[in-house]
């Protein structure tokens, strides 16, 4: 990948209603994801008295996260390109796909998204926590360091390789479902060790919010 396909960008494109909107994009779909899949743990914890810890609170997190994840990829993918990740953000302008400055807005409008919908969370359930994430007992920094590197990988590789690869041709009408399969597949691989995060904003939003 040539250094020269790196770009800053210009605040006059960067202030354009174009990027505006783009980021717009990324705050509601973000907004969704965050709802969607933090407010199912909190319902499963609420139904089973603190029980989302369990194989099935591990399913159902799974689950929830990917069909959040494939709608919010699906309605975002025509304006912003459907990031929904300050991490697919970043690769997507080492390629040069994205500008450095229309990058920090859609990390602006991701962590917003985040902090919303679990500030929305907290008032709709009457003031329940967010649950942040949290490493599991035996489980050290460390080894919480190599799962989210190895699963954020496969998550930001298929990104790559169904949505934004040129050679894609017909697969990029599968890559929603396939972003959302690896993310549910990955929750399933690491959630009872780390949370299986994978995604930035997904963790800074219950974090501020709790």
């Amino acid at each position: 990948m040539p250094i020269s396909n790196i770009a800053i960008g210009t605040l006059e494109v960067a202030r354009s209603p174009d990027a505006l909107k783009a980021a717009l994009a990324e705050f509601i779909s973000m907004l969704i994801f965050v709802f969607a899949g933090e407010g199912a743990g909190m319902a499963f914890a609420k139904l089973t008295d603190g029980g989302a810890a369990t194989p099935a609170g591990l399913i159902s997190a799974s689950i929830s996260h990917a069909f959040a994840l494939f709608v919010a990829v699906s309605v975002g993918s025509n304006i912003s390109g459907g990031h929904v990740n300050p991490a697919v953000t970043f690769r997507l302008f080492v390629g040069g796909h994205i500008s450095f400055l229309r990058s920090v807005l859609y990390w602006i409008a991701q962590l917003l998204g985040s902090v919303v919908a679990c500030l929305l969370l907290k008032i709709a359930t009457g003031g329940l926590e967010t649950s942040a994430f949290a490493l599991s007992a035996g489980v050290g920094e460390w080894n919480a360091v190599v799962f989210e590197i190895v699963m954020t990988f496969g998550l930001v590789y298929t990104v790559y390789a169904t949505a934004v690869d040129p050679k894609k041709g017909d697969l990029g009408i599968i890559a929603p479902i396939a972003i959302g399969f690896i993310v549910g597949a990955n929750i399933l691989a690491g959630g009872a060790f780390d949370g299986a995060s994978m995604n930035p904003a997904v963790s800074f939003g219950p974090v501020v919010v709790s």
